[in-house]
């Protein structure tokens, strides 16, 4: 599993580029003798392993995309790629399933059902690789799927599992501010975009405080504020770019429409003209009751796990969503931090990494759920 984790941490592709990635993932698979298909919903793979009786179908699913970010660790197996690296542990996820697939495998005469193996690519860039997937086939015949995120940040032999929404819907929106520049020293002959994109920020910011319901969780944030940089003119144009986070749908559709509606009054009040754009991404990943319990009781049964805890709804966004939309199933967190490391690089960081201790973990649960489903 280390061995496999590191070669591809040292060659890692991005999101809707993966060529190399896939053809290593299907000759692994090939030389197993597993049937195996590729090239699904664009990049992804995957692989069908038969049991020796009859039984549920049962699918497991790994990524495999890396991120555009320089890898600055100094470890042996460093990224050789520059700007590419795999800062989220999908390196990992992807050894895992295979290494679990060998195992299933190799005693598939004593196991019921089938197992589907989901090997696939962009998860880290909407629209995603989950969803084409699916349109091409994945799930098909599939009864349950299941899934796990290695999270470096939380101690080794911790599962951690949530019932219900688990991580957050991730969405975009881009807003541009047309006002009139000029000379820094006549602000009166302007209508400056900075200011009103200032206020904008601002008045964005009520929409969780004051619109949304306090039982809801929510999150708004501008990331990006981009402007005319002189120091003695006003800007002409303004660009703001953000992200809305949720886990209510309802919720989810009202701030897209609260957000313009701010938009249109600060820009009014300016005497400026405006574009509001709001790009939806991941739906939130919502675990199904029985199967999330299904897997903490397996979780039980491993030795290597040593706490199991129900833990808070995370605002990270993740496309695994598509899956349970579809079919029952559970997504859970495998806890991946380094021993001896007090405070470990979060993820998409330039220097994270993790246990690789806690492949194995994350494998005997994966494999656990999915032989006694």
């Amino acid at each position: 599993m280390v061995e496999v984790r590191r070669f591809l941490h040292q060659n890692p592709e991005l999101s809707f580029e993966e060529k190399e990635t896939p053809a290593f993932i299907a000759s692994f698979y090939r030389e197993l003798g597993v049937e195996v298909r590729t090239g699904v919903g664009g990049n992804g793979v995957v692989a069908r392993i038969m049991g020796g009786r009859p039984g549920k179908t049962i699918a497991l699913r790994a990524d495999f995309d890396a991120l555009p970010i320089q890898d600055e660790k100094d470890v042996p197996y460093k990224s050789t790629v520059p700007n590419k690296m795999h800062a989220c542990g999908h390196d990992g996820h992807t050894s895992t399933l295979l290494h679990l697939a060998k195992a299933l495998n190799e005693m598939k005469e004593e196991l019921s059902g089938t197992y589907v193996l989901i090997h696939q690519h962009a998860e880290e860039y909407a629209p995603g690789g989950a969803k084409p997937m699916i349109e091409d086939g994945c799930l098909d015949g599939v009864d349950l799927v299941f899934g796990t995120h290695l999270w470096a940040t939380e101690p080794l032999g911790k599962i951690q599992h949530r019932v219900g929404p688990i991580m957050a819907a991730a969405d975009r929106f881009e807003i541009t501010i047309q006002g009139a520049g000029g000379h820094g020293a006549q602000p009166h002959k302007t209508k400056d975009a900075i200011v009103v994109g200032s206020q904008l920020v601002t008045n964005l910011q009520q929409i969780v405080s004051r619109r949304v319901n306090p039982i809801d969780s929510a999150v708004v944030t501008v990331g990006s504020f981009v402007a005319d940089n002189a120091f003695n003119v006003i800007a002409d144009s303004a660009k703001l770019i953000g992200t809305v986070r949720t886990f209510n749908p309802d919720v989810r559709t009202q701030i897209e429409n609260e957000i313009e509606r701010v938009v249109k009054g600060t820009c009014l009040a300016a005497n400026c003209e405006y574009q509001y754009s709001y790009f939806r991404g991941y739906p939130a990943v919502v675990n199904h009751e029985a199967e999330m319990n299904h897997v903490v009781e397996q979780a039980e049964l491993v030795p290597e796990v040593t706490v199991i805890e129900e833990m808070e709804p995370q605002m990270g966004g993740e496309d695994f969503a598509y899956y349970l939309e579809e079919r029952k199933g559970a997504f859970f967190f495998t806890g991946a931090q380094q021993e001896g490391v007090t405070n470990p690089y979060p993820h998409h960081h330039p220097k994270f990494d993790f246990n690789e201790k806690a492949m194995l973990i994350a494998a005997k649960t994966l494999g656990a759920a999915a032989i006694n489903a």
